[in-house]
């Protein structure tokens, strides 16, 4: 399923079911079954045609929102093999850990956001009537070391808009990790259609604002005292490319 799918289930149970999905990530299929009081055949009938459109996945007893999850590619810089992939609802603990750690000096009040929320919701992945977000992360042995994460608005005057916010551990940094995972995303958002995609950052970041930069990223505008970090005020600055 791509972000710029319609949300038209033509039923209101088949809507149902999806959405208690989509609430959690993933759902056992007898709880959901139960939980949504239906008629069993019926229940199944929904999950079946939701599995043909690509909206859900089932995996055993388990149930997903179903992201089209594209190809794992494999590279090596120096010494360091690493893969980038979209991520997994099963990915969540350690995507939240690694942004937890690449931000623990406050240098992206986004990012620190969407990982609060996505650790307090405990879903990954979303698509519903308001927002969508996915992510693809950067892994070495299996644990993942960055990540790039897109969110848009179902909202039609911003169809065309994502956000955008990018990281990497510390002890990976400057070994080309980053430049992957900001190419991946950025080639997912031209293959679904979005014309914008901007991301802001403290103006104390001056790696990251320098970074974007050279990747033909503009500054379109700073606001002046919109944080407020260990006790300073401190600009934000608000950057934008065009895919």
């Amino acid at each position: 399923m791509q972000f710029s799918d319609s949300l038209d289930f033509g039923h209101t149970d088949r809507k149902d079911v999806y959405e208690y999905v989509e609430r959690y990530g993933s759902v056992d299929y007898h709880e959901a079954h139960r939980t949504l009081g239906m008629d069993e055949t019926a229940f199944g009938h929904h999950v079946a045609i939701l599995k043909r459109d690509g909206v859900l996945e089932r995996e055993g007893d388990t149930l997903r929102v179903a992201f089209e999850p594209g190809t794992q590619e494999l590279f090596t810089e120096g010494e360091v093999e690493f893969a980038i992939r979209q991520a997994r609802e099963d990915d969540l603990t350690g995507l939240v850990g690694a942004m937890r750690s690449a931000l623990s000096e406050r240098s992206d009040i986004v990012a620190e956001t969407v990982a609060d929320i996505v650790d307090h919701e405990r879903v990954l992945l979303r698509h519903n009537d308001l927002e969508s977000r996915v992510f693809f992360v950067a892994t070495v042995s299996d644990d993942v070391v960055g990540w790039v994460h897109l969110s848009a608005p179902e909202i039609e005057k911003l169809s065309h808009t994502a956000e955008l916010t990018v990281g990497v551990l510390p002890e990976y940094r400057g070994k080309g990790i980053g430049s992957h995972l900001l190419q991946r995303g950025l080639e997912w958002t031209k293959q679904n259609g979005f014309e914008k995609v901007y991301n802001s950052v403290p103006s104390t970041n001056e790696r990251a604002i320098e970074w974007l930069k050279s990747r033909g990223w503009e500054t379109e505008a700073v606001r002046e005292k919109h944080y407020r970090i260990g006790g300073d005020y401190v600009d934000e600055v608000m950057m934008a490319v065009w895919p």
